[in-house]
């Protein structure tokens, strides 16, 4: 590969990378109203999005982040929305408290049930996934359909979710999902608007995950 003569190669060591971008994220964002459990969430959120616009729009329900935390430790799924979702979670951190992610989008039973019946998918893996893992993480960046029927089965007290990561994106229903989510009392992340995606759940759960590493390390320091 060819390059011209003003390219200059990256100097920066791999391992500095993010450490870098971090402080440039911290730099640029400047004030805001994030607390301390909050704020890497936001941070990692613009890293994968180089967006600023997005991470300012978060919104932290009050237990968000010590539900999320605790789920994790605790070894609770995570439900993904669809395999991309999956992919980019590191799930050596879950495993290491006995989680695991599902994702149920393709499921044979889903997919037949979602013909047969004329629906989504979607909604069809919101609906087991609710019947096999009360109180699990649900992690939503593509389907506003998986998030309304989500809702639908909060309000019906058919679902308990321990956290819901609500960001999906798109024009249909994105930003109308996330407001109705908005209005829920229970554990939750989501933002303003239509902004979201998998790129963006991914980087909160991630975030969620280091966060639990980092509470039990201190913890572990403090009893011994």
């Amino acid at each position: 590969m060819e390059f011209g003569t003003d390219f200059k190669p990256l100097t920066v060591q791999p391992q500095e990378i993010e450490s870098l971008s971090f402080q440039m994220i911290t730099r640029e964002l400047g004030g805001h109203a994030f607390n301390a459990l909050q704020y890497p969430v936001v941070q990692r959120i613009i890293h994968a999005s180089a967006d600023f616009e997005l991470g300012r729009s978060l919104v932290f329900h009050p237990r968000a982040m010590e539900a999320g935390i605790t789920a994790i430790l605790e070894g609770r799924p995570i439900i993904a929305d669809v395999r991309m979702v999956e992919a980019g979670i590191a799930k050596e951190r879950i495993h290491k408290y006995g989680g695991e992610v599902r994702v149920h989008i393709s499921d044979p039973d889903v997919v037949e049930a979602a013909k047969a019946q004329g629906t989504t998918r979607a909604i069809l893996a919101t609906r087991k996934a609710c019947a096999e893992a009360p109180g699990g993480i649900y992690v939503i960046g593509n389907a506003p359909t998986a998030l309304l029927e989500l809702i639908r089965l909060v309000k019906e007290g058919a679902a308990q979710p321990g956290l819901i990561i609500g960001m999906p994106v798109g024009f249909v229903s994105a930003a109308e999902s996330k407001e109705e989510l908005r209005k829920l009392d229970i554990p939750y992340i989501t933002n303003i608007g239509r902004k979201g995606g998998s790129t963006v759940v991914v980087a909160a759960v991630n975030a969620l995950s280091l966060l639990a590493v980092r509470q039990a390390a201190e913890s572990q320091n403090q009893s011994e």
